[in-house]
């Protein structure tokens, strides 16, 4: 008996071993498969070469916060992507490689899920390596809402984490290097100057007052080290970590934070004299092409500027005649335009919080409870709900005076951080009651966190879709869509805060005609102000912010109402081709479902889910 046993034993050793050494042939062959030649699987490229773009950004590691648990092998926590010479060059070469094989990919052997991932995939690249090719220095690293300069302090107070000592530790090992950082920034923006290429006179004034107040301020209101010291003592730390960190953070502040922003501010100061004269990027080398690429990337259609224009005055004429029937209703003279009465509106301190010391916390709690209310509401509208959570906080102060109204940053992977809806608080006029409810919809929910977390939380989605490629279309056309649903939920509490939902469109309509206006039409600056807050009633410090952002960010402000236009449009479609059939849950995941998809693909989605409906 224990004769067979130990027999039996011996059987399963051996077949135990040979099934080993069969998956160890079966893992080496896939691995050489995977990483030596064309992989079997499209989807696996595409993963692939996601894994190894995340690899080689720290911060991109950090912000989707997974590997964190890992980080002891990683260290990506304690590490800052460089600016290199040769990025340039080596970036082309490997989006041309990942283009070459791409194609490769016969569509007959695809699923229909894949033929759409090769669809969005070789759009993104070849617009990429369009752009790396004929415009690699037609950008502004450098500016008053994006810059790097902002970007890093951001990134380290708001995404890095500090739950333990080490992760503290990392934080100074991270700023140890902003210095090197800044000076691979620098070696750039000398390359933009060898080729004629200078922002305008406007970016150097706010970028220089920028980095003053980063180097002027003591290190004791630093905000690096503020947050930072909040933070660490929140931990269990003794007093003397507590001490040693302190004196780290501060040494490194003095050693590598300062002397970087010097850098910059010392290249800004000394060309400013340089400073282009006009606003629009048609005034910069190559700048007409680079306009309509920008338009291609950022609307995913193939729309020319005199087109996206002419929409943009149609938009405002409809949009402004249903505003003027509110505030007709509403007794204001119907003699004067939409813009004038709306200033007024802007102006009436009845839609205005006093302006007192606790006024931003006021205005955060406020926000906060909308968006808990349209949560709850939103449940019907869709099949689920994000798991992830959202808050609210206000934009910090050293980027407020320049910042957009609101923003919104997603949550980690793994539950971690939450997703943030940033507002914007530096001026009480930036926030007039009746506009506060569609700002919460569009930076929260049901806008950029229900659609950026459902993609996050979509594990039946491949790796790139979702986190390899995002379309500021689909985005930003969801979000603003998302004002007009929670419109039409029964979110808007009386007919202020319709016409607050109806500015904002407004307002992205708006952008359309003034972001065409400089970049295609040669309009300037004043211009394009003057026509904005004429049309939208917006105060002049957001109609200056706005502007401004339009001028260094060519392109990006006509995703909005794009988007939104082709999603309202395709809803029509499914409502008048499924009458009784049509369903406002599926409609939304056949929009959401898909990850970040440019329109066609968005387009594709819904004409499957008409055609599956109907066959029922």
């Amino acid at each position: 008996m224990i004769k067979r046993i130990l027999e039996r034993a011996k059987t399963i050793f051996k077949l135990t071993i040979k099934l080993v050494a069969v998956l160890l042939v079966l893992t080496a062959l896939y691995s050489f498969n995977l990483f030596m030649m064309k992989p079997f699987s499209v989807d696996h490229f595409l993963s692939k070469e996601l894994i190894l773009d995340l690899i080689e950004s720290p911060e991109e590691l950090t912000y989707v916060g997974i590997l964190d648990r890992f980080d002891w092998i990683t260290k990506h926590n304690s590490k800052l992507s460089i600016p290199q010479d040769d990025d340039i060059d080596n970036d082309i070469k490997q989006i041309e490689k990942v283009i070459k094989t791409l194609y490769k990919y016969d569509d007959s052997r695809l699923s229909d899920i894949q033929k759409s991932t090769k669809k969005i995939a070789i759009f993104d690249y070849e617009n990429q390596l369009k752009e790396l090719k004929d415009f690699p220095y037609l950008d502004y690293p450098l500016n008053q809402i994006g810059g790097i300069h902002l970007n890093t302090i951001e990134f380290m107070n708001s995404v890095h984490p500090i739950r333990s000592d080490s992760e503290a530790i990392a934080f100074i090992k991270r700023t140890d290097l902003v210095k090197d950082v800044y000076q691979g920034v620098l070696n750039h923006l000398k390359k933009q100057a060898d080729n004629g290429i200078y922002p305008p006179e406007f970016v150097y004034g706010h970028v220089i007052n920028q980095l003053d107040e980063f180097i002027n301020v003591v290190n004791t209101e630093h905000p690096l080290y503020k947050q930072f010291m909040l933070k660490i003592k929140k931990l269990e730390l003794s007093n003397d970590q507590v001490d040693y960190l302190e004196k780290e953070i501060t040494r490194s502040i003095n050693e590598s934070v300062t002397p970087g922003f010097k850098l910059l501010r010392n290249f800004m100061a000394n060309t400013k004299k340089n400073a282009n004269p006009n606003h629009g990027i048609w005034s910069q080398p190559g700048g007409d092409e680079y306009y309509k690429l920008k338009i291609r990337t950022f609307t995913t259609t193939d729309y020319s500027p005199e087109e996206i224009h002419q929409m943009g005055l149609n938009e405002v004429k409809r949009i402004s005649s249903r505003m003027k029937e509110i505030l007709t209703s509403l007794g204001y003279d119907e003699n004067k335009s939409v813009g004038e009465l709306m200033n007024e509106l802007n102006e009436n301190p009845d839609f205005l919080y006093a302006d007192t010391p606790d006024r931003k916390e006021i205005v955060v709690n406020d926000y906060t409870d909308m968006v808990n209310e349209a949560i709850r509401v939103m449940a019907d509208y869709f099949h689920t709900m994000p798991k992830s959570e959202v808050i609210v906080k206000a934009v910090p102060e050293y980027s407020e005076q320049n910042a957009a109204g609101g923003y919104y940053q997603s949550p980690a992977l793994d539950g971690s951080r939450p997703g943030v809806f940033y507002a914007n608080l530096y001026d009480i006029k930036q926030t007039p009651t009746y506009s506060m409810r569609t700002l919460a919809y569009h930076e929260a929910t049901p806008g950029h966190h229900h659609q950026i977390a459902h993609s996050l939380e979509n594990e039946e989605l491949t790796l790139y879709r979702r986190f390899g490629y995002y379309t500021s279309a689909f985005a930003e056309g969801w979000a603003l869509y998302s004002e007009i649903l929670a419109l039409e939920a029964g979110l808007a509490e009386n007919p202020y805060d319709e016409l607050g939902i109806l500015q904002s469109e407004l307002f992205r309509a708006n952008r359309l005609v003034v972001d065409t206006g400089m970049h295609y039409k040669r309009w300037t600056r004043e211009e394009a102000m003057d026509y904005m807050k004429s049309v939208t009633g917006m105060s002049d410090t957001e109609v200056r912010v706005e502007i401004e952002r339009y001028i260094v960010w060519p392109g990006q402000a006509l995703s909005y109402k794009v988007g939104m236009i082709k999603i309202l449009e395709l809803r029509e479609r499914a409502m008048k081709e499924l009458g009784d059939k049509f369903n406002i849950k599926d409609f939304h995941s056949a929009v959401l479902d898909h990850g970040n998809p440019p329109l066609f693909i968005v387009e594709e989605m819904v004409e499957k889910m008409i055609e599956e409906t109907l066959s029922q």
